[in-house]
């Protein structure tokens, strides 16, 4: 305590001790005040800094795009208010949404990160977050607006290790998974495993006294959302369409399978009968399922060498794709339609994306989308930007401004943008059979009419 600053115009004594003390005042004043500006921003609600903008990356008009998605989903879902939650909530801490999401790159909010050690740099992430978060977008993930709706966090990612919060639920979706058994490291199966295992430990715990993030009526009032197939339909089509139209009854299957496992469907997909009872058969009740987009419209796919233009459509998509992608979910629909009259107890809500989706690219100048073909991040300029040995990410990747308005992120993935107008549509349940809002799911079961 006796520094030059301390003991400046000389001695010591009682005047020192009372400068020693005004001076650690203000110190420790400054550091709360520094903790509580540090608090303010990074707590800030998702509604505020859609509101003005993506802070110190600047306010164009791909932020109040997004502003405006967000906006939308929080009115559609009758919550008022579009910000995360910054905790849990309900009676005794716990959080009154609870949700376990299934699914790819399209809904992983770090997943893929985490499981292979990615250490994923800027730009991804640098609009809402400012920072990468294992996300493959600039921002946020229809799944992220749609736990904003409900005014709970955003899911935390199961195989992340730091810093997961599982309290209103897990997310297990994994970018590049499948429906298909060994179509990839983590496909459907192995993430339906993962919650099984979950599940189990969380309700040993619970059997021996100890508080776990969910209890039993968490898991019994869970939503069960569902948004994989993607990647299974994208790797068949190079085959003849016929021969991808006979691979989609198998997919549909074994989402069934993941939601209701009867004997003898496990019987056909596995070759013998399965011990393992899915989802309902542990108690879900409430499923919420995603058909796929369109993928015909993908700058990914689009850039791939054709022939001729024959096959594009009168919004310059592949036709042949869109086609594979609607067939895909008009069976899938349909053995969600087959799931709700054999489960009675269950509401199993299946979302026309696809609708959403296209709309985006046939109507883009309603939506103030100027190149809805063309990936923001890519390599290559007009008209898809899209390099397959020069992706987003790679030391010759062409960024576009962050005030631009695009679709499409790197290719294959959505902006904060899109997803936000994605989101706001799917949460109004216009685009949903039985057509109900997701919000309706929270506090009661909706009736099996569908």
């Amino acid at each position: 305590m006796t520094s030059g600053l301390v003991s400046g115009g000389g001695g010591g004594g009682a005047g020192g001790k009372v400068m020693s003390l005004r001076l650690q005042y203000y110190v420790v004043l400054g550091g709360v005040a520094a903790v509580v500006l540090f608090a303010c921003l990074r707590y800030t609600p998702a509604a505020a800094v859609a509101a003005v903008g993506y802070g110190f990356w600047g306010n164009g008009g791909g932020a109040s795009l997004a502003a405006a998605g967000a906006a939308a989903a929080a009115t559609t879902a009758g919550t008022g208010t579009s910000g995360a939650a910054t905790g849990g909530g309900g009676a005794g801490g716990r959080s009154p949404v609870v949700i376990f999401n299934f699914g790819d790159s399209n809904s992983d909010t770090g997943g893929m990160a985490a499981a292979m050690g990615m250490n994923i740099a800027l730009p991804e992430g640098r609009t809402y977050f400012r920072r990468p978060t294992g996300r493959i977008s600039d921002g946020r993930l229809v799944i992220d607006f749609i736990c904003e709706s409900l005014n709970t966090p955003h899911l935390s990612p199961y195989l992340k290790s730091l810093g997961s919060d599982f309290s209103n639920g897990v997310n297990f979706a994994i970018g590049g998974s499948t429906v298909t058994p060994g179509g990839s490291t983590f496909s459907l199966d192995v993430q339906l495993h993962q919650f099984l295992y979950f599940r189990a430990r969380s309700i040993e715990l619970i059997n021996q006294g100890v508080r776990t993030p969910i209890d039993r009526d968490g898991f019994r009032n869970a939503i069960y959302t569902i948004d994989i197939g993607q990647n299974d339909l994208a790797a068949y089509m190079n085959l003849p369409y016929d021969q991808v139209l006979a691979k989609i009854p198998t997919i549909v299957a074994h989402i069934k399978y993941t939601i209701e496992a009867s004997s003898i469907l496990s019987l056909s997909l596995s070759g013998s009968r399965s011990a393992i009872l899915a989802l309902y058969g542990h108690g879900g009740r409430k499923f919420w399922v995603h058909g796929t987009g369109a993928l015909g419209c993908l700058p990914q796919k689009l850039s791939i060498p054709r022939g001729d233009d024959a096959d594009l459509d009168g919004n310059g998509c592949l036709k042949t794709y869109n086609a594979a992608a609607r067939e895909f979910n008009a069976q899938l629909g349909t053995a969600c339609r087959q799931l709700r009259q054999r489960m009675a107890d269950a509401a199993v809500v299946f979302t026309d994306v696809y609708a959403i989706k296209y709309d985006l690219v046939a109507n883009h100048t309603l939506y103030g989308i100027e190149k809805p073909l063309m990936a923001c991040c890519g390599n290559g300029g007009p008209p898809y930007n899209y390099n397959h040995f020069k992706m987003c990410m790679s030391a010759e990747m062409e960024l576009c401004d962050m005030d631009a308005k695009f679709v499409s992120w790197d290719g294959v993935h959505y902006t904060e943008a899109a997803n936000a107008i994605v989101a706001a549509r799917v949460l109004t349940g216009e685009y949903s059979t039985p057509p109900v809002r997701f919000a309706s799911l929270v506090n009661s079961t909706v009736p099996n009419d569908g």
